[in-house]
């Protein structure tokens, strides 16, 4: 190969724990394509982040994608966004172009590829959205893409389920009310940080959901949460996080090293085997 390596990476705050590095050289690897991703730690405010945008612009990347707590301040910081970055109030890509950063949001594409995967989307006429985060914002245009239509949200917090049902036309309910509301749901997606490795776990009944139901949690650390393991206990359809990651880090590598990706098995294998290594024995 010759000439300068293509160059692109992700940031945040943290940043070690991502796997988007790994995706990125797999595909790579794979299309003979010269380059790298980066992961960047950037601390949390917007001027470092700006500050540090600006610098890896001048030395020639390409792009970034942007996890938390960046995704709000690349939309800020962009020149130009798309709808879908517009929409979601939140960007996970920058693609820095001659006429300035363009922001966009691969989150929303990379759910809905991931539902589509695990079901016909045609079935889903109802949804539960289970947390009223940025996550949840892109998970609920995402459904909307997918057609369904009547979405409903529940959030620790009820004046932020509030907030977004106002937002996107969705219904609100308390709390306390979600095991109670699973029976109207065709899709049930966790978009909080219950479940995570060193958080704690999603207190959900599933024993009143839609035997049919799809149950997705966008968490991948650990790949099965407690909710997805109850779910395949009772038989539902599951979609895991690691989807949704896969999908929505195609975007990126096309625009950023001009090639084509593959979204597959060998690629999944690949990434569930770093989770287990990183688990340890």
């Amino acid at each position: 190969m010759s000439g300068s390596p293509l160059l692109a990476g992700v940031v945040g705050w943290p940043v070690g724990h991502s796997l988007s590095p790994l995706i990125h050289t797999i595909w790579a690897d794979r299309a003979g394509v010269d380059g790298y991703y980066i992961p960047l730690a950037i601390e949390p405010d917007y001027d470092s982040f700006a500050r540090a945008m600006d610098a890896l612009d001048a030395v020639g990347f390409a792009g970034v994608n942007v996890t938390i707590p960046h995704k709000e301040h690349a939309l800020r910081y962009a020149a130009v966004a798309s709808d879908a970055a517009r929409k979601a109030g939140a960007a996970n890509m920058l693609t820095f172009a001659e006429d300035g950063p363009y922001a966009d949001n691969s989150d929303i594409a990379g759910f809905a590829a991931a539902v589509r995967e695990a079901c016909d989307e045609q079935s889903l006429k109802s949804a539960l959205i289970l947390g009223a985060g940025g996550a949840a914002r892109g998970v609920a245009l995402a459904l909307k893409e997918l057609g369904v239509a009547a979405l409903v949200v529940a959030n620790r917090t009820r004046s932020k389920a509030d907030d977004l049902a106002a937002a996107f036309g969705l219904t609100a309910v308390d709390w306390d009310d979600r095991d109670s509301t699973a029976g109207m749901a065709d899709i049930i997606v966790n978009t909080t940080s219950l479940g995570m490795t060193g958080q704690p776990p999603l207190d959900f009944d599933l024993s009143a959901a839609n035997k049919t139901a799809l149950i997705a949690d966008i968490v991948y650390s650990p790949l099965e949460t407690p909710l997805l393991i109850a779910a395949k206990a009772r038989d539902h359809p599951t979609v895991d996080g690691l989807s949704m990651l896969m999908h929505q880090a195609a975007p990126g590598f096309r625009a950023w090293f001009g090639a084509a990706c593959r979204v597959d098995g060998a690629l999944r294998a690949d990434l569930v085997a770093e989770l287990k290594r990183r688990s340890g024995p």
